[in-house]
């Protein structure tokens, strides 16, 4: 209960079955564990774990101030209470080939079923931001070989993102990913495409799985998870989706309260107590010592 009893080992199994199935796989984002649990509970497939919003959770902007321990942690704490696979931003893996050997390391021993790793130069920014800078791509060649050489169990998925759609082109795009693919990585993940038509042409290139970001205000035309599953892509993620109708919520209630002197007229929009407790099982925990649950809600 504490911790979900699926093992590590078998929810990256999981995933690897899951990638294989041909179906789209939508993993939203979770801001926090809790978060997590509802994902589950609510039927998706898998948890994400954006680095834009664990910056953001600290009150940072998304380029590169987070480290290597911070998002173990974070994540570990996310990855725990689900079931499901959860995948974790690295951004450009926390320093160069080394670096990113320890943080394949790390990841798969806080319990994480994949990771993706992108060619920007550090500081980074956000995917759907202008002016990128990009590394080479023999650079980022290496990482990625250090990165599948390096993971100790092989359904590890070694996601490759490309941020060069903008720079370099979509030609420029599919190139890298090629070049990612036949380096080791076990994923691509185009990031910024702009159409259907960017993700058609990047599938009919790559033979690995392909991730889709659909994330809000970006670059992205917000494409819905039937065209996505026509194009073959693999699996879908929305990274900052539950954080932005937290955000705007707690935003408009702050506003509320201070210009009514009262939360009275907002309990409608609140998740109640007795739905809090559903959501952290609250009455499992009766099992151990039957002094914890015994009450009732109205």
């Amino acid at each position: 209960m504490i911790t979900d009893q699926t093992s590590p080992a078998q929810k990256r199994a999981n995933l690897a079955s899951d990638l294989k199935s041909g179906r789209l796989l939508k993993y939203p984002g979770a801001y926090n564990p809790m978060v997590a649990m509802l994902i589950e509970q609510t039927g998706f497939d898998g948890v994400y774990i954006s680095g834009a919003v664990m910056s953001n959770s600290l009150g940072l902007p998304d380029i590169g101030f987070t480290t290597l321990t911070e998002i173990t942690l974070m994540a570990s704490q996310i990855a725990k209470v689900t079931s499901l696979p959860s995948i974790v931003d690295i951004d450009t893996g926390f320093g160069e080939t080394m670096n990113v050997a320890r943080t394949i390391h790390e990841m798969e021993h806080a319990g994480l079923a994949g990771c993706h790793l992108e060619d920007q130069v550090n500081p980074k920014r956000c995917g759907h931001l202008d002016n990128k800078t990009i590394v080479s791509q023999d650079d980022m060649v290496k990482k990625i070989k250090t990165a599948a050489q390096s993971k100790s169990d092989p359904n590890f998925v070694i996601m490759a993102r490309t941020d060069s759609r903008a720079s370099e082109g979509l030609d420029g795009a599919i190139k890298r990913a090629q070049a990612y693919e036949a380096a080791g990585a076990d994923m691509i993940f185009p990031e910024a495409m702009y159409s259907e038509a960017d993700f058609e042409a990047m599938r009919k290139a790559i033979k690995v799985p392909i991730l889709a970001n659909m994330t809000e205000f970006g670059k992205s035309e917000l494409l819905t998870s039937s065209q996505l599953e026509n194009l073959g892509i693999n699996m879908v993620i929305y990274p900052v989706s539950t954080q932005r109708l937290a955000m705007k919520a707690v935003e408009d209630g702050l506003k509320s309260i201070l210009e009514n002197g009262t939360q009275e007229q907002l309990l409608g929009q609140m998740q109640t107590r007795k739905r809090l407790y559903e959501v952290l099982k609250y009455e499992d925990y009766n099992e151990f010592d039957s002094g914890i649950y015994n009450f009732k809600l109205d």
